[in-house]
């Protein structure tokens, strides 16, 4: 901190209660000059011969003994006042930057100028402030602090402007060449400290180093050194979201929840940070983004605010997690969580996904989607088709895999026990059967909650993948986590708990052609044809399992399926022998899928045994 020392002669002020201040004197004051609620005794002399103001004001008095000046809005206050006092009476005067942009003010004010005296209060302050405090990091930071309760004398005197400019061209030099001590309270340390000069010649500056000192300027004084730094050209748009990151953090409190705990100023302060936001949230990380959209949404902030907001995080929107999408639905949506907010989101991020690629992103994109639809799963006010439209708004792509959708839909389903028939075929609708891993498919053939058609699909891929001998393809791992189950696991993880946090684990590609879902009411008399045509692997599989023995074929169904699955097969199985038969099925029972070793099995029956069926109805829906 740099100081300046003016005058010589020793301080002979004196104090005589809170509001009164004397200069001991044999002389008698013959002036009082009053400066907010403290009365200042004072002689005429020494004040008339540095101030030209004060010479016009006393000489505007009557001719009493002791005139009586009232200073209406003094700059600085009595502070300042009693610094220029002292420097007419000659006595020490020690400036520092804590008091500097007073005095500077309070001399302004006095009119204390070269015109009056050679030497005078206005050219040695200005001295000092070019000299020393401008060239200071750390000074102009603090005499720029001290201009807001000087305005608008500060602003006149461009003192702010100056201080500004002194801040930002130190912030724009290049961190090699940084050679004077700042606040360091980096991530990696614990506490803050600070990094003395020396210590800067021993190491690397980190290209951030001023985000610290700056977090303490009000956000007016913050927002035109941010904007003076961005002018100049010099800086990183990372590093400057960086700055306002810790910025947020220094002034937004982590605890705040609620309305009542945000001010007028607040929100000044959340939407004046948007404003500053890096193109497209560049050097944002999305958990910043998503914080200041809450704290957006807590104030009611204005729309442009919004989508700034929007427009940044939907760029990263994959890089989020589950809980921080979690935002409050905002009046009058009658959900808990605002799933129109995460839907516009995704939609934007789809929409600038040939920029970002259909790797890693796009997979996390689904995974991410997939685990938030679990959480709004359990929301009872939460509409099917709001929650139908998330489902949509991801594309096939980011989902390889349906086990957490299939997860989320079963939620769904529990929640919201009185759907009707038609609700639960639609929301089911949205899954593809062949993208459910073996595990997820032995739950979904047990589950109760499924319509039956569904579990039919499930069982019909399960036994067709089964028959053509399709293997399971490890998908390579987005995170490191290891894989649910074992390769040699034979049955599965012994039920659904094992995998109700797949989308944490590694998880399995089925390797399966791309067909698009057979809609089970639509299936050819002539079984074998269908099997052979729309169906090539399941036929060459049922060819090479001809050379098998009928036990151990009957033996390895009945040790993949539950016996709830082999019950609907045994169905199924019925309606295909009354259709090889000849006779006539309602078109109920032909909305059933079929399992490609159930119609093996069944035409072998037919040949051995060339028997006539019975007429059998059954619905399955």
């Amino acid at each position: 901190m740099k100081f300046m020392k003016l005058g010589s002669k020793p301080d002979a002020f004196q104090s005589d209660g809170n509001f009164i201040r004397y200069v001991a004197s044999e002389l008698a004051p013959d002036v009082i000059v009053i400066v907010g609620e403290v009365k200042f005794y004072l002689h005429k002399f020494p004040l008339l011969s540095k101030s030209n103001r004060l010479q016009t004001l006393i000489s505007n008095e009557s001719d009493l003994s002791c005139d009586t000046i009232q200073l209406d809005d003094f700059p600085g206050g009595p502070k300042a006042f009693e610094i220029c006092a002292k420097f007419c009476y000659g006595m020490t005067v020690t400036l520092n930057p804590y008091i500097v942009a007073g005095a500077r003010c309070a001399a302004e004010y006095l009119e204390m100028t070269e015109d009056v005296e050679r030497g005078n209060l206005v050219f040695k302050i200005e001295v000092f402030l070019n000299s020393s405090i401008l060239r200071s990091w750390k000074d102009s930071i603090i005499v720029l602090q001290t201009t807001k309760s000087l305005l608008p004398w500060s602003e006149d005197l461009r003192l702010v402007a100056r201080c500004v400019d002194s801040v930002a061209s130190k912030i724009s030099v290049d961190p090699a060449n940084v050679s004077w001590s700042y606040t360091c309270n980096r991530r990696l340390l614990k506490s803050s400290s600070v990094v003395s000069a020396s210590e800067i010649k021993t190491g690397s500056v980190p290209t951030d180093w001023w985000v610290e000192d700056i977090c303490e300027l009000e956000m007016d004084l913050y927002k035109r050194v941010v904007t003076a730094v961005r002018s100049k050209g010099k800086t990183k748009e990372g590093v400057i979201g960086e700055a306002l990151r810790a910025y947020t953090a220094r002034w937004v409190p982590e605890s705040a929840h609620s309305s009542s705990e945000f001010s007028e100023s607040r929100k000044n302060l959340i939407e004046t940070i948007a404003s500053l936001l890096p193109p497209s949230g560049v050097g944002c990380s999305c958990n910043f983004l998503l914080r200041l959209l809450k704290f957006a949404i807590l104030v009611d902030a204005e729309d442009s605010t919004y989508e700034v907001l929007l427009e940044s995080i939907s760029t990263k929107i994959d890089e989020a997690s589950v809980d921080e999408l979690l935002i409050p639905a905002r009046v009058p949506q009658a959900a808990i969580y605002d799933v129109e907010l995460v839907k516009d989101l995704v939609r934007r991020f789809v929409s600038g996904g040939s920029e970002k690629g259909r790797g890693v992103s796009w997979v996390n994109l689904g995974k991410l989607v997939d685990g938030y639809l679990k959480e709004v799963a359990r929301d009872p006010g939460l509409n099917l088709d709001g929650f139908v439209e998330l489902i949509r708004c991801v594309p096939e792509s980011a989902r390889p895999i349906h086990d957490g959708l299939y997860d989320a839909i079963d939620i769904y389903l529990q929640e919201h026990p009185g759907m009707t028939k038609a609700d639960k075929k639609k929301l089911c609708g949205q899954m593809d059967v062949r993208k459910l891993t073996t595990d997820a498919s032995m739950h979904a053939a047990q589950n109760e909650r499924l319509p039956l058609r569904t579990v039919v699909q499930v069982l019909y891929f399960e036994q067709s993948r089964a028959a053509a001998g399709v293997q399971l393809q490890q998908q390579p791992p987005l995170t490191n986590s290891s894989s649910c189950c074992s390769d040699d696991s034979g049955g599965g993880c012994g039920g659904r708990a094992a995998v109700t946090h797949h989308h944490h684990q590694q998880q399995q590609l089925v390797v399966w052609e791309k067909e698009p879902v057979p809609d089970t009411r639509k299936f050819e008399t002539d079984w074998t044809g269908v099997v052979s045509d729309k169906y090539p692997q399941a036929a060459a599989a049922a060819q090479l399992s001809k050379n098998a023995s009928c036990k151990n074929r009957g033996a390895a169904a009945a040790q993949l399926l539950p016996s709830r699955s082999r019950r609907i097969f045994d169905k199924i199985w019925a309606v295909r022998k009354g259709v090889g038969s000849g006779e006539n099925r309602s078109s109920e029972t032909s909305g059933s899928s079929q399992s490609p070793n159930s119609l093996l099995q069944g035409g072998e029956t037919n040949q051995s045994s060339g028997s006539s069926s019975r007429n059998r109805r059954h619905s399955i829906s």
